[in-house]
């Protein structure tokens, strides 16, 4: 009898710690809001349209997370440097970006499984007399980066005689360096450089055909958020099953088709 009152009362007591811990999904649904934190400017991830429209490849993505949680979506923008802090102090419940996965950031955010792989690529004006990467290896090459992004530690390393110049903001940014002669060449991700370069005439960069690394890209939540965790997981293995994966990458990533219509 002692036994199963001790049974009942072990069984309470783990009801009542789950319903204490009911976790981040069951908040956004309480709230009716997924709170998403986006790079201000980084298509073809994440752009505001011609028409005013807050768009790209991970913003749509991050759009079909909120259809199928059955809530509302509201966008944050941040400077890349912002991201991770703004997911960190709580003002939103997870961060889609062209983000790798490095050790040191898993250190302070958890990773969803890689979503798709990219590199970093080096990019010069079309006229410039820089038309390798080793060219850029020269010292005193200016090149332009990203602070904060994997690009800005790999040019240290693959450029250690070059004057690395970081700059805080979005990619574009490394692309007017380059465009204006604030800097010879330009580090980022190569996904980024391609979608962003459109916005110039054709012709304008150069971006070259290696690649300084391969690198995974992900989304990110909080350690204390693990059923949120899953249910990402869950969700990019579901759209990578159906096909919406590979259909999104293939319009916003794999071609410059989306320009026309933003």
């Amino acid at each position: 009898m002692k036994i199963a009152r001790l049974f009942i009362a072990g069984l309470a007591l783990a009801g009542l710690t789950t319903a204490a811990s009911a976790g981040t999904l069951d908040d956004i649904t309480k709230r009716g809001e997924l709170r998403v934190a986006v790079q201000t400017q980084g298509p073809p991830f994440s752009l505001v349209g011609a028409n005013g429209e807050r768009t790209g490849s991970s913003v749509e993505l991050a759009e079909l997370m909120a259809k199928e949680m059955g809530v509302k979506i509201t966008f944050l923008d941040f400077d890349w440097d912002g991201l991770i802090p703004a997911l960190l102090s709580g003002k939103a419940d997870l961060l889609v970006a062209d983000m790798t996965p490095t050790l040191a950031r898993g250190m302070k955010v958890a990773f969803t499984t890689p979503y798709m792989y990219t590199g970093s690529t080096v990019f010069t004006k079309a006229d410039s007399k820089f038309k390798s990467t080793d060219d850029c290896k020269a010292k005193g090459t200016k090149i332009a980066v990203l602070l904060g992004a994997t690009g800005e530690k790999e040019a240290k390393t693959a450029f250690p005689d070059a004057d690395i110049k970081s700059y805080k903001g979005g990619g574009p940014l490394l692309l007017d360096a380059v465009n204006n002669g604030q800097a010879d060449c330009g580090v980022n991700d190569v996904s980024a450089v391609k979608g962003q370069s459109t916005a110039y005439p054709a012709g304008t960069f150069t971006i070259m055909p290696d690649l300084l690394s391969k690198e995974p890209l992900a989304f990110a939540t909080r350690y204390d958020e693990p059923d949120l965790l899953v249910w990402m997981n869950l969700f990019l293995n579901q759209v990578s099953i159906d096909g919406r994966l590979q259909k999104n990458l293939d319009y916003w990533v794999n071609s410059d088709a989306w320009k026309k219509d933003h």
